[in-house]
C-alpha cells in the first residue's frame, strides 16, 4: 500500500473509532482488552497519536524520554475525553499529510522511509483499536478491505515478530501457515526456542489458518477466535498464539 492509502484508512479508522467509542460511553467495558474501559482505550490511542505526530513534526531522530512520553499521554478527565482523542487523530493525520517525504525521523520497524513507517504504524494501531471500540459498543467486528487487512498481518509477521524480544517461542518448535483466500497472499512462521523465523508464502506447517484477511488480521491481532476460518493440523498452536502473541509498540 502506498503512504496516501494508510493516511486515508488513518482517517477513516480513526472517525469509525471516535463513534464506536460515543455510542459505547467511556465506562463500557474493553472485552478485546481485558481491564480497559472505554476511557483507557481513548487515553492510550489518544496519546499514541501525539507521540507518533511529535517525530514526524519535530523530525525526532531520537525516541522520546519517559517523561516526555508521558506528556503525550495527559488525557483530560470527564467530558473533554471525546473531544481530545479526535483533535489528536486530526492532527496526526494533517501532520502526515503535510509532512516531507524525505523528513528523517526515528522509528522502530524498517519501511521505505520514516513518512511511510508512521503512516503504516498509525493506520493499524487505529484499526485494531476501532475493533477494540467496536466490541466495547456490541458492534460486530468491523471491515476492511482484503488489500489493508493483508497489509496488517504482512506488518506484523514481517515487522513485529521478527524482533529479539517476545513471549512467542517455543521448545520443540513449532510452525503455523496463514493463507488469505481473498487476497493473494500467505506467510508461514516458525516459532522455535528462542526466536520467531518468518517466510513468505504458506509452506507445510503444524497447522495451517485460510480464511479472508480481514479475519485473519483481527484472529492474529488476537480481536477474534478462528470461528468461521478453515483451520488444519494441530490447533494447540493458536493456542500458544493466543496466549504469547503479545504486541509492544516501541
Amino acid at each position: 500500500m502506498e503512504i496516501t492509502e494508510h493516511i486515508a484508512a488513518l482517517h477513516d479508522t480513526g472517525v469509525r473509532l471516535a463513534a464506536a467509542a460515543a455510542e459505547a460511553g467511556p465506562d463500557a467495558p474493553v472485552p478485546t482488552c481485558p481491564g480497559w474501559s472505554v476511557r483507557d482505550l481513548l487515553g492510550h490511542l489518544g496519546g499514541v497519536h501525539r507521540w507518533a505526530a511529535a517525530h514526524v513534526a519535530r523530525a525526532r531522530t531520537e525516541p522520546f524520554t519517559g517523561e516526555e512520553t508521558a506528556g503525550f499521554f495527559a488525557a483530560p478527565d470527564g467530558d473533554g475525553l471525546l473531544d481530545w482523542f479526535r483533535e489528536g487523530h486530526a492532527a496526526l493525520v494533517g501532520t502526515l499529510k503535510g509532512a516531507d517525504p524525505d523528513v528523517e525521523c526515528w522509528t522502530f520497524l524498517r519501511a521505505p522511509s520514516p513518512l511511510a513507517f508512521w503512516a503504516r504504524r498509525q493506520a493499524h494501531e487505529t484499526a485494531i483499536h476501532l475493533a477494540d471500540a467496536a466490541a466495547a459498543a456490541g458492534d460486530g467486528p468491523p471491515r476492511f478491505t482484503p488489500a489493508f487487512a493483508a497489509d496488517g498481518v504482512d506488518e506484523l509477521f514481517g515487522g513485529f515478530l521478527p524482533r529479539r524480544r517476545g513471549r512467542l517461542v517455543a521448545d520443540p518448535p513449532v510452525s503455523l501457515a496463514v493463507r488469505a483466500t481473498d487476497h493473494p497472499t500467505a506467510w508461514t512462521i516458525r516459532v522455535e526456542p528462542e526466536r520467531r523465523a518468518v517466510t513468505p508464502g504458506a509452506q507445510e506447517a503444524d497447522c495451517v489458518v485460510s480464511g479472508p484477511a480481514a479475519e485473519l488480521y483481527l484472529l492474529l491481532w488476537n480481536r477474534a477466535g478462528a470461528d468461521g476460518l478453515d483451520v488444519r493440523g494441530d490447533r494447540d498452536v493458536l493456542t500458544l498464539w493466543r496466549e504469547r502473541a503479545s504486541i509492544t509498540w516501541s
